[in-house]
């Protein structure tokens, strides 16, 4: 499955099968997860076999059963925290969705106080991503349009596939809450607002990048 392929298939999915994730999927993550720490500065971590994070009352309201793996998006506190956790969390994501596992952004519907993950001095945990065999795969959100998130004229088809593979990447309440410009080979984006839009903006400029594909654009 390409990154393609594995944003067109990845949906949200809340309810999990009782069905423990293999240990080599487990270590590819991990493998993943060390890669983009040493990238990034951040800290995130592929937690496994705990189910206290996601046994509370607000898990119960969110709809979640049988999670007991997620990933702990975990990094130092910065004006950039949640932007970077968005964007390397995503890549996470896909791979997840490769590997045939399914996932979940979680900020307010689990309880960061219960789960097992080391956060530093001076870091914090904004968000978990839920991680296992979905019960389904999920379903398809609606989506704004193109014109509704960019105001590029007559773009090239490389910019339009970034956009494109934009609009499918998950946003808090599927909030879509973005906006993309281009000037030449110099794309600009931005947060219009809205309940953990600077960690979706990190998420949609992940999904950007890989309809861009290898064109050669850089970020305004």
């Amino acid at each position: 499955m390409t990154l393609l392929e594995a944003i067109d298939a990845r949906h949200s999915v809340r309810q999990y099968l009782d069905k423990p994730i293999e240990d080599e999927k487990i270590a590819a993550l991990r493998e993943a997860a060390d890669e983009l720490n040493r990238e990034s500065g951040l800290h995130l971590q592929i937690v496994t076999n705990e189910p206290k994070a996601f046994s509370g009352p607000m898990a119960h309201y969110g709809n979640f059963t049988n999670v007991t793996n997620y990933i702990a998006c975990v990094g130092k506190k910065s004006k950039t925290l949640n932007e970077q956790l968005g964007y390397y969390g995503e890549k996470l994501v896909l791979l997840a969705q490769q590997l045939g596992l399914n996932t979940c952004w979680v900020a307010l519907t689990a309880s960061k106080r219960k789960a097992a993950a080391v956060i530093d001095k001076g870091e914090k945990m904004p968000v978990l991503i839920s991680l296992g065999y979905g019960a389904t795969q999920g379903h398809a959100r609606k989506t704004k349009s193109a014109a509704d998130v960019s105001d590029a004229v007559d773009a090239p088809a490389w910019y339009n596939a970034g956009i494109d593979a934009a609009l499918k990447a998950p946003t808090a309440t599927n909030q879509q809450r973005f906006f993309f410009s281009l000037n030449g080979t110099a794309v600009s984006a931005k947060a219009t607002g809205g309940f953990y839009s600077d960690m979706d903006l990190g998420i949609v400029k992940c999904h950007f990048e890989i309809g861009a594909g290898d064109t050669a654009f850089s970020w305004a």
